[in-house]
């Protein structure tokens, strides 16, 4: 699947958050993203053959903070799983570095062939950036209105999160460790 279609059906469950939510209320637009985010994960299943670890652990929380959400009536709940998502998200990952197991390199070392330093920067960084991505929800929900929670959770947290992935690309440059078919090709005069 190319990255744009990914993407694609990444964003897709927030679109259909921001627009339900907008005509709608938060409730039928808790209730319509965790239908879209189920599909999704469903959808790239189809297209890949596997299941995606990162969009799946996200259906998780959807579906249980989603529910409870509903199930209560209460939208705490649904503006609090970014910030339990986060903080799981960086728990593990400054987990993983303390036992000296970085699990983004199983994650991504398809994508990616770094070198341990390389794995160990993007690892501390990404932890760091889960745990700003929590405080900012928290900032959030608590000083503003819903409607204003949604719109930072679809046009700030989105943006914000492509935008930290594009800076890790010096690092990313600086720790790439050549594929072995590459290293092995002769340089061509030029």
């Amino acid at each position: 699947m190319n990255q744009l279609t990914k993407l694609l059906i990444e964003a897709g469950p927030l679109a259909v958050f921001f627009v339900t939510n907008s005509n709608a209320g938060i409730m039928i637009g808790t209730g319509a993203f965790m239908a879209a985010t189920a599909v999704a994960v469903l959808l790239s299943w189809h297209l890949e053959r596997k299941l995606p670890i990162m969009p799946l652990v996200g259906c998780f929380f959807v579906i249980l903070f989603g529910g409870l959400t509903l199930w209560l009536d209460d939208d705490l709940f649904i503006k609090l799983k970014p910030t339990v998502v986060n903080l799981l998200f960086a728990t593990v990952l400054f987990t993983s570095l303390a036992l000296r197991r970085n699990v983004m390199k199983p994650l991504l070392g398809t994508v990616l062939n770094l070198s341990e330093e390389g794995w160990r920067i993007l690892t501390v960084r990404w932890a760091c950036f889960f745990v700003i991505l929590a405080v900012l929800n928290e900032v959030v929900w608590r000083t503003m209105t819903t409607d204003a929670w949604v719109n930072f959770k679809v046009f700030g947290i989105l943006p914000l999160t492509l935008v930290f992935s594009g800076l890790q690309m010096p690092v990313i440059m600086k720790h790439q460790i050549p594929d072995e078919a590459e290293a092995k090709e002769p340089a061509r005069a030029e």
